[in-house]
């Protein structure tokens, strides 16, 4: 039979060097698991952006970048928005009830695709081949505009157009309506681009 005290000695030993290797392995693991977390710049390129419109004057347009995408913050003039509703009929979605939970978001799917209507916000690529529209907001006839046009997008590379609303119309090889992302207003002049919902 074995002496209790050289046991008790042993038990002693192996319980002080399990609890080192414990706590080793744990110094060894964190390096390893925060790895995993995204890096600083991968959560910049994921966070809101909050973007200052107090200078927007109608007509123009203001083009931010949320995750590498080109955001667009357009004022519409009483005109512009007077001729969303007269391009219905020319439009592949004009209700943006195509895709509405990837699209547009619940608050924009009204005539302007916008929580306040001269406001447009929309990400800028088309959602054909992923080019970025050019500005048409001039209405009437203009080369590769049909004579009708009322304001807009036009695509360069394949011909899609939208209206002031990013609307695509019907018979052009872009599937969807361009996409609105999550956004919110902090203030009148404020807008939170990537984020909709109040903490």
């Amino acid at each position: 039979m074995s002496d209790p005290q050289i046991d008790s000695g042993k038990r002693t030993w192996i319980i002080a060097s399990s609890c080192a290797g414990v706590v080793g392995a744990g110094f060894v693991a964190v390096p390893f698991v925060s790895s995993f977390e995204p890096s600083e710049r991968a959560r910049a390129a994921g966070a809101a952006v909050e973007v200052d419109i107090a200078d927007l004057k109608p007509g123009e347009k203001k083009t931010v970048e949320w995750r590498g995408k080109p955001v667009w913050i357009i004022k519409r003039t009483p005109e512009q928005l007077a001729e969303l509703p007269k391009v219905d009929a020319l439009l592949a979605d004009p209700n943006s009830a195509r895709k509405p939970d990837e699209l547009t978001p619940p608050y924009a799917r009204n005539e302007g695709r916008s929580i306040k209507p001269e406001i447009l916000v929309a990400v800028g690529i088309c959602s054909h081949l992923g080019c970025s529209p050019s500005d048409k907001f001039t209405p009437g006839a203009q080369a590769s505009l049909p004579d009708n046009w009322a304001g807009g997008f036009l695509c360069p590379c394949h011909g899609s157009t939208f209206d002031m609303a990013g609307r695509v119309y019907k018979n052009k090889p872009a599937p969807d309506n361009l996409e609105v992302p999550p956004h919110m207003y902090l203030s009148d002049t404020r807008i939170l681009i990537g984020e909709d919902k109040k903490a």
